[in-house]
């Protein structure tokens, strides 16, 4: 099972999206708030695939994202805030 995590976003908006062996089987949607800020506001997860923890490794992109582009993030989404309350090593990028 190959798994990848791909990003695509232009200066107004961005998706993560989880593949499995080629298929996207999550994805993960934020804003830019201005230059130096993500608003993560929809995490998405195909049926039959809660519980396998895509969401937290699509977080943990986001976070790698956030921190190599010296931006922050706000977790609007509540899957995402509930992922940065249980984190604290995240809280860098808030």
């Amino acid at each position: 099972m190959a798994e990848t995590i791909e990003l695509e976003h232009n200066n107004q908006k961005g998706t993560f999206y989880f593949k499995v062996d080629n298929k996207t089987e999550a994805k993960m949607t934020f804003v830019f708030a201005g230059a130096t800020q993500i608003i993560i506001d929809h995490t998405e997860v195909n049926p039959g695939n809660n519980g396998k923890g895509f969401g937290k490794k699509m977080i943990l992109k986001a976070v790698e994202f956030a921190r190599e582009n010296g931006i922050t993030i706000l977790p609007l989404c509540p899957f995402a805030k509930s992922i940065f309350d249980k984190t604290p090593e995240y809280k860098d990028v808030l």
